[in-house]
């Protein structure tokens, strides 16, 4: 059986590019599941970079911590769960990823905090550039001062 790709219902957060929560392409029969990720289908950024976090505890330190001037990234819960929350700097949202068959679309300058992690969780995010540090903002305040200027 196989699903189409679908938003799923959710608060909008970001001012460039609306952050959603997404239904992945899934195939699944006797043998198991199967989730598809196309770069143009399911996200509409071609993947430059993949990397995934392991081995958090719900005691471990938030991560992320940042927002990204001009990347874009699909975070899925491949394993386990984590809550992450999105600040745009007029709105923020809470999501709490638990399924690998859905993933959170984030567009650029959109402050996020991961934490909350399930034990054995591992968290895969796809993003649309190699890593530049340029590209980061790692002070929120002054994330704060470039969003809100963005009106």
């Amino acid at each position: 059986m196989a699903e189409n790709t679908a938003e799923l219902p959710a608060r909008r957060v970001g001012r460039i590019k609306p952050c959603r929560l997404i239904r992945l392409e899934q195939h699944i029969d006797p043998r198991g599941s199967l989730s598809v990720i196309e770069s143009g289908v399911t996200v509409d950024f071609p993947v430059r970079r993949v990397y995934y976090m392991h081995g958090q505890t719900q005691s471990s330190p938030p991560r992320g911590l940042h927002a990204h001037r001009t990347l874009e990234q699909l975070v899925i819960a491949v394993h386990g769960a984590f809550s992450i929350t999105l600040d745009d700097g007029f709105q923020h949202a809470t999501y709490r990823l638990d399924e690998p068959g859905a993933g959170l679309c984030i567009g650029p300058m959109v402050w996020r905090v991961l934490k909350d992690f399930d034990p054995d969780t591992v968290a895969l995010v796809l993003a649309s550039q190699h890593y530049e540090e340029s590209d980061y903002y790692r002070d929120y305040d002054t994330f704060l001062h470039d969003a809100r200027s963005l009106t």
